[in-house]
């Protein structure tokens, strides 16, 4: 007889959780907590202890969990008597969903759009853009940029930063603190977009013509760094003129989280193809692929999957979508994100430990950094700087370059841990795993946004406290 959770309660239900599962798990290791109910922001495990959850389940809930308009929405397919699985046959709830997501769409796609339906993830919305832009230009290698995710299957692992691939060229990302030029702002977004160019146009570049190019308006797991607009658009006009679809991945980004529904809208870019996952299936499994209907020139079965069809998926997600638009959460997004951003900056004046604190709308980042290797001489000071690793003298007369203190995944993993004492769950991301993220729902209140500050400070205040000991 299978044991019941309530043997051993939640410490039972972990150790078999640890007994059982692959290696392979992730967040289950740094958030040792079993849920049992959950609404809006608040979950509550097995032990009874109540959490504010800021992971959201990786930006997934626009709507937190449990929200009365997916729920009702999930309902009424289910009382229907409707089939739940269709495979990509039409059906009233896939046109529902599919008018809904094109009436949010940028006008200049939208008007030409087409869809693909992919299986339930991400990763498997990626490896559909990647054989469109393959099939479409006849060409097999891609762009793809430093720091990247895009998800975990191979072709999907191809394009992100952190696996190698010959088919796959590197260009670098644009950011403030870790600028690859030691520059950061606009003249490092600058050459950055001058590498692209000479990479493409240098006949010795070693880089063949590419199928396509991807990239994040935000780098999410690259540790929430969001591209500057300026740099976007220059991406846009150096793919076009040499007709380089160009791909842009909104599977976190999308619904609202960066202060407009679509992180394109910032710039005013049209993209190509936009992958779209996460939030679009208002915690369900839905992916898809939105692309120029030029581009539509694979053959029936180029791309399939056998729960393209979720039903369930995409009432929940025509209900989120429709929820978002028509109550302003995306502006909403903008404010409250805007006003967090900028009490997080005032704390990390009293921290040295906090790097840089960065995002866009309600996706946050604080890098942890150690700010120990100041320690032992004047701050400040030249000399301090440069024994340390934080300015390096200029080459050839080029005047010296400040460098960021080396990052701290050690602290940032306590920070973790002190703020799920502190009835707060996080995630980790970026380079070294040092950067705290906040990707709380859209629709968490000013009290919620207090109290996820509050007990980040006094996490933070907690560590460094034990660190300087």
């Amino acid at each position: 007889m299978a044991p019941s959770h309530q043997e051993g309660g939640q410490e039972g239900i972990l150790r078999r959780q640890s007994a059982r599962e692959s290696a392979a798990r992730t967040y289950a290791r740094a958030l040792p907590i079993v849920p049992v109910r959950a609404r809006g922001m608040t979950i509550e495990g097995a032990d009874g202890r109540r959490y504010l959850d800021c992971l959201s389940g990786a930006g997934t809930l626009a709507l937190g969990h449990n929200h009365p308009v997916v729920l009702e929405a999930i309902r009424q397919v289910l009382d229907s008597g409707a089939p739940l699985h269709v495979l990509d046959l039409a059906t009233p709830v896939k046109d529902d969903f599919t008018s809904e997501l094109f009436r949010t769409l940028p006008p200049g796609l939208a008007e030409r759009a087409r869809i693909q339906f992919c299986g339930p993830a991400g990763t498997d919305a990626v490896e559909a853009a990647l054989k469109l832009v393959r099939a479409a230009t006849g060409r097999d290698s891609m762009l793809a940029f430093t720091g990247a995710y895009h998800g975990m299957t191979a072709g999907a692992l191809e394009v992100s930063g952190a696996a190698p691939s010959v088919r796959v060229a590197r260009l670098p990302y644009p950011q403030d603190y870790r600028c690859p030029f030691g520059l950061g702002g606009a003249g490092g977004a600058e050459l950055s977009a001058r590498w692209t160019e000479n990479l493409l146009d240098d006949t010795k570049s070693g880089v063949p013509a590419p199928a396509g190019m991807i990239l994040e308006p935000v780098q999410g797991e690259g540790g929430v760094l969001p591209a500057p607009d300026g740099w976007l658009r220059r991406m846009r006009e150096i793919t076009a003129a040499r007709d380089i679809p160009l791909i842009v991945d909104e599977v976190q980004t999308g619904v609202g989280r960066t202060g407009v529904f679509w992180a394109v809208e910032h710039s005013g870019i049209v993209p190509d193809v936009m992958v779209l996952s996460k939030a679009i299936g208002g915690s369900l499994p839905l992916a898809v692929v939105v692309y120029r209907d030029d581009l539509d020139l694979w053959p029936p079965g180029a791309h399939a999957g056998t729960f393209r069809g979720n039903q369930l998926a995409m009432a929940a997600g025509a209900a989120t979508l429709a929820y978002v638009r028509e109550h302003g959460l995306a502006e909403r997004a903008a404010t409250l994100g805007a006003r967090m951003l900028a009490q997080l900056r005032t704390l990390a004046v009293d921290h040295p430990c906090v790097g840089e604190v960065r995002g866009r709308g309600l996706m946050i980042g604080v890098e942890l950094v150690d700010a120990r290797c100041d320690r032992g001489l004047p701050e400040g000071t030249a000399e301090a700087e440069i024994e340390h690793g934080s300015r390096v003298e200029g080459i050839d007369g080029l005047p010296p370059v400040a460098r960021p203190r080396p990052p701290a995944p050690e602290l940032a993993a306590a920070v973790q841990r002190e703020c799920l004492r502190r009835g707060l769950i996080v995630e980790l991301g970026g380079r070294h795993s040092s950067v705290v993220r906040l990707l709380p729902p859209l629709t968490i209140t000013d009290e919620q946004a207090t109290a996820v500050l509050d007990r980040l400070a006094d996490a933070l205040a907690a560590v460094a406290r034990h660190d300087h000991g």
